[in-house]
This record gives structure tokens, sequence and C-alpha cells, in this order.
């Protein structure tokens, strides 16, 4: 359906690149199979891609987030067959999964069973953080994490370097549609640029 698709992460100006901090607000509903940055919808994956599963209790896992980064997109998964039973907080334990996608991307097709969709698409468009907002920030793209317990950067699962800090991401806008994230938690992703890996966590 869509291409390689670029995102927010880096800034652009006669040929160079730094990195720079923004603020994720709400943006309104988005198209499920959006190639933007969004909560909800469905995956935008490559062809072969086989929908992630839950080491605990083998259901299929609930896709939470569309990320486009630089070079790519990350996509952002978590177990919520049975929340609170699956140790879907830990970026280790089986019960979650983040992917870092490059090429040519398309809708995945959605497991007929499981809790696989938010309850809504939501759209987030970005705005610097060193500018006023009145907004409520749903998230934050580059910096450091704000953590709400202790420092819990995971290491690359392939070259076993820290991982670079990428996204963090509220619950959501609407509680009824929010992912969960243990109740006013905060959600923490990860990528390795060199590995292509990427890795998810949250807190509360």
């Amino acid at each position: 359906m869509t291409g390689p698709v670029t995102g927010p992460l880096v800034r652009r100006s006669a040929g160079r690149t730094w990195s720079v901090i923004m603020l994720l607000i709400y943006g309104g509903e988005a198209v499920a199979d959006e190639p933007v940055l969004r909560t909800g919808g469905v995956p935008l994956v490559p062809d072969g891609f086989v929908w992630p599963t839950c080491r605990e209790c083998e259901g299929a896992m609930q896709f939470l987030a569309h990320l486009p980064v630089e070079g790519g997109a990350i996509a952002v998964f978590q177990c919520q067959n049975d929340p609170g039973m699956c140790g879907d907080w830990d970026a280790t334990g089986g019960a979650n999964r983040a992917f870092l996608f490059t090429g040519r991307l398309a809708a995945a097709k959605v497991p007929a069973e499981g809790e696989t969709l938010l309850g809504a698409v939501t759209a987030l468009r970005i705005h610097p953080e060193d500018t006023p907002t009145d907004e409520r920030a749903l998230g934050r793209l580059g910096g450091e994490p704000d953590w709400i317990q202790h420092d819990e950067t995971p290491d690359c699962p392939s070259c076993a370097t820290r991982m670079t800090f990428t996204a963090q991401l509220e619950e959501g806008y609407d509680h009824r549609t929010a992912a969960n994230f243990g109740g006013m938690g905060r959600g923490y992703v990860f990528r390795c640029r060199g590995c292509g890996e990427a890795a998810f966590l949250w807190q509360c």
C-alpha cells in the first residue's frame, strides 16, 4: 500500500541532519493504515510478516503504535489478552514486541482472534518541546526518557550494546480507547540503528 516512510525524529537543512526533541500532540482521527505517526489502526509491515504472539499466553498481541523514523518505521505491540497476567511491561519478557521495518510496507492482515487492536486510531502531530502549548502531550520523540521509576534502558538483543531512546508514549487521548500501561503509565520505545532492532517497555 505504501512505500518507504521517513519520520520527524530528524530535521534536515542544507544537507545536514540533527536530532530534535518534539512533543506528540493529539491530531484527531486517522485512517487505520495511514503511514503517519499514530496510535491504533493496523501495522504497516513488510512481506512475510507474522503477527507476534505472547510468549506467556500464546495469544496474538495488540498493535499500539506506528512510529515513522528515519529510513523506516517502528511498530509497537503488547499482549492484552489477559491484562495483568502476562508481563507486557518488560522489554525482554516476551509479552510485548517492537519491530523496526524498512523498505516497502503494507497493511498487515489482522488475526481473527485475540485482543489485537486499540479502540480508536489517533493521529499524533509533532510540536517543538521548547515552544509553549496549551495542548496535552501524548508522548515525546528524541531526547532522554522521562522515567517514572528507575532507568530500564534495554540492551540490543543482537549486539548487546545499550539501545537508543526513540519515543515516549502516554496511554492515550481517551481512557476508553487508550493503551494499557498499568493506569497512568508511560511507554518507552528504543532502537539499535546498527542492528535494526527495536524494543518496548512501560512503567507506571
